[in-house]
């Protein structure tokens, strides 16, 4: 199931901080009204489980259940908006869009086939005959993926059995990550992407590729809304900017 992702604006950010303590005495999102928005964004056999506030003021969440599998949509009190998930919340770094799927003590697991995943146009970070390949989606202006790679970096330094690949996934909200993801590509430079986490300026694009295209659509249909993205080498998908230890931890005992 392919969840559109929007950025928020207007009355929705506004409406952050604009509530009362129970933002309910102001705000309602019926079953009715869920069900044409969801129309509106062709998934209109999907069933409603439940409507509640999201952790983030201004959101209603939106649990849903379609072909076996559940989601998240996250709208805006306007009624206007959607954004998709996951949402971190940032002092723990925790995914609480998992927890609303899998409940806090066991936030539910997703796995994809990697064998679907082609790594012709990845940037590999490691030894590409390393024992546990581990693939990457991240964006260039994503402040979380650059947190990401660092992590990566220590790992690559001490584990030569860890290896990453990296696709290139930018984000509608980053207006500048296309192109750069374009130039990084072009060039095949893993330094050209860490030269812009380090906020150092890459060269504009000197060639034409649909690779970045290609990822983009890849990860639509592995339901990959944001960025960073890891996909374990059993298929286990782990959203956000998770420690070396964890990652090592994840990619070697599964």
């Amino acid at each position: 199931m392919i969840f559109l992702s929007a950025v928020l604006y207007g009355p929705e950010v506004q409406a952050f901080g604009g509530c009362e303590e129970n933002c309910g005495k102001c705000h309602s999102l019926d079953n009715k009204e869920a069900r044409l928005i969801l129309t509106k964004i062709k998934v209109p056999d999907a069933r409603i489980v439940e409507i509640r506030m999201s952790p983030v003021k201004g959101l209603w969440e939106i649990v849903i259940e379609n072909r076996g599998r559940k989601g998240v949509i996250y709208v805006g009190f306007s009624k206007k908006h959607i954004i998709g998930g996951p949402i971190f919340e940032i002092d723990t770094n925790l995914d609480k869009t998992s927890e609303t799927l899998g409940g806090p003590d066991k936030p539910a697991a997703r796995y994809v086939d990697t064998s679907k995943i082609p790594l012709d146009n990845a940037l590999v970070m490691g030894d590409r005959e390393a024992r546990y390949k581990v693939i990457v989606f991240t964006d260039p202006d994503c402040p979380y993926c650059g947190k990401l790679h660092n992590e990566l970096k220590k790992i690559v330094s001490t584990r030569r059995d860890i290896a990453f690949y990296i696709k290139l996934m930018p984000l509608k909200m980053h207006p500048d990550a296309y192109w750069k993801s374009v130039s990084i590509i072009c060039s095949n430079s893993l330094q050209y992407l860490e030269d812009n986490f380090g906020k150092k300026p890459i060269p504009k694009p000197d060639c034409r590729t649909d690779a970045i295209d290609k990822n983009i659509r890849l990860g639509a249909d592995l339901d990959i809304t944001g960025t960073p993205t890891l996909i374990m080498p059993n298929g286990l998908v782990v959203f956000g900017a998770i420690s070396a230890d964890k990652i090592i931890d994840l990619a070697s005992n599964n």
